[in-house]
């Protein structure tokens, strides 16, 4: 006890002196109790005060994260556009980013990294496919906030996606030929002697299109449309075989009147040593077999011819109706 009044003060000074008078006042007990009190209200108000401190440390700390990350985004986006990264041979510093004032980008990020793995997906393919280079996660989400390190499912997916590569460190976008310019597109096309579908050359490399349409202009490959599916298909051109068809030919050609009946056809097929594709009387046979009812062709409708009692209209023009049919 003598400990504790020794703590709370010198009986020389006002404090001493005032606790004196309560000690005297309360009694020894009653005065015991109270510093109780009040020393387990004092350590109640410190535990509450350090776990205060404590989520306030880790609010600066994330702050400090958050304006560090946008710092970073900045320096990525300067270093991409070269005319605000130098001006006159001078390296222009990057502005400071406080975190009060860019917290819509913070809300975009992170609605970003919040999104489901296939919207993630589709952002960094769509990058890759875009620029055309091997980029690594920490690139990837410096420029489209996608953070593939954190988020291993989306990490796992496109390592395993058929259009990317990933060779242990880079992600790169895969097509399904691997040309890069007109030259090689080119050469490719001369190795499918009976055409190439231009879906599958779409995605080769950014301005493909605009080169099958100059190689299509100077007479180095041919585009047709497929009849069965729509689509152009790009055949070579060989130069070393020109041919120029006289115009009687292709009249000619286009005057020749075919067959109807798909058997005809054959039977005139075969009479020239050729080999028809198809064999029309044994699909008619099996399906005559399975019940099939073979498909006919629809009667003409005749045309209505005008008679006397037609309800005529243009009255006004009566030469028109001078051939009129009695009945």
């Amino acid at each position: 006890m003598g400990r504790i009044f020794h703590w709370l003060g010198d009986p020389r000074d006002l404090k001493g002196q005032i606790i004196a008078s309560l000690q005297r006042k309360l009694g020894a007990s009653s005065f015991i109790h109270c510093f109780t009190e009040i020393s387990s209200t004092v350590s109640l108000s410190l535990s509450v005060y350090m776990a205060l401190q404590e989520k306030l440390d880790r609010f600066k700390k994330q702050q400090e994260k958050c304006q560090s990350t946008l710092v970073s985004t900045k320096a990525a986006q300067t270093l991409k556009s070269p005319s605000s990264s130098s001006t006159n041979g001078r390296v222009t510093p990057i502005p400071s980013v406080k975190f009060s004032n860019d917290t819509e980008r913070l809300q975009h990020i992170n609605s970003i990294r919040k999104a489901p793995v296939g919207a993630q997906m589709k952002r960094v393919i769509d990058l890759l496919f875009e620029t055309r280079q091997a980029l690594t996660p920490d690139q990837i989400n410096q420029v489209c906030y996608v953070d593939m390190n954190a988020n291993r499912n989306v990490f796992e997916s496109m390592r395993k996606n058929p259009k990317i590569k990933y060779d242990g460190e880079r992600f790169s976008y895969k097509s399904k030929h691997d040309v890069r310019d007109k030259k090689e597109l080119l050469v490719l096309i001369r190795k499918f002697l009976e055409g190439i579908a231009v879906i599958d050359l779409k995605d080769s490399y950014p301005t493909v299109m605009e080169d099958l349409q100059a190689l299509k202009a100077a007479g180095q490959i041919w585009l047709l449309s497929n009849f069965d599916s729509q689509e152009d298909i790009a055949y070579p051109n060989d130069p070393r075989v020109p041919i120029k068809v006289d115009d009687d030919l292709k009249l000619l050609f286009r005057g020749i009147e075919l067959p109807r009946d798909m058997l005809d056809i054959e039977r005139d097929l075969l009479k020239n040593g050729m080999k028809p594709a198809t064999n029309t009387a044994k699909r008619r046979s099996t399906a005559q077999m399975e019940g099939i009812p073979a498909s006919k062709s629809k009667p003409k409708k005749k045309n209505k011819e005008i008679s006397k009692r037609t309800k005529l209209t243009n009255v006004h023009l009566p030469e028109l109706f001078q051939n009129l049919k009695g009945d």
